[in-house]
């Protein structure tokens, strides 16, 4: 379960519907996926063939579906880092930078587990949202954030699009980001 820490202030949420209501504030959707469909042979795997990760898609088609139908995505990938992705350091270090995109940008966490990153409200600041399996997340269009991997160093998610050439990031030079 998505947990939040507000930078500022180390103030820390827990449970569900805490963390629903705080990122609905923020005008983040959060949404949690049934990770029982996770193919078990796959849970700790983080390098996928491309069979491994349609079997991914496919376990998780109608919630894939339903998201894109409601909030009007076109296409979905898998997107997986561990330690053994070529040049991990290099990609960790362009998602670390304070960005902007022209749509949202979606993860549906189904392996490891990750941190985006995200600005809020003038009187929240930056926060800190960690996630694990089963975590989905949206951080709206404009709203600066980053993402990187927690000391695991391992994630499994599903990008939903709604440009058919993915997003593009646009860099942000916050003096509040600390």
């Amino acid at each position: 379960m998505a947990e939040i820490v507000i930078r500022n202030t180390n103030e820390r949420i827990s449970g569900e519907e805490n963390v629903r209501e705080f990122l609905e504030k923020q005008e983040v959707l959060y949404e949690h996926w049934n990770m029982d469909k996770f193919p078990a042979d796959l849970q700790e795997k983080f390098q996928l063939s491309d069979e491994d990760k349609q079997r991914i898609l496919d376990a998780f088609d109608p919630e894939i579906r339903d998201l894109a139908a409601r909030r009007g995505y076109k296409i979905w990938d898998i997107i997986t880092l561990s330690e053994s992705t070529p040049n991990l350091e290099d990609l960790l270090q362009k998602f670390e930078e304070v960005h902007t995109h022209s749509e949202d940008e979606i993860r549906a966490i189904v392996g490891g587990k990750g941190i985006f990153i995200i600005k809020g409200s003038e009187d929240v600041g930056y926060f800190n949202v960690e996630l694990e399996p089963g975590d989905v997340i949206s951080v709206p269009e404009n709203t600066p954030h980053f993402f990187t991997l927690m000391d695991n160093k391992q994630i499994v998610a599903v990008r939903l699009f709604i440009e058919e050439n993915g997003w593009i990031a646009t860099p942000v030079a916050d003096p509040q980001f600390q």
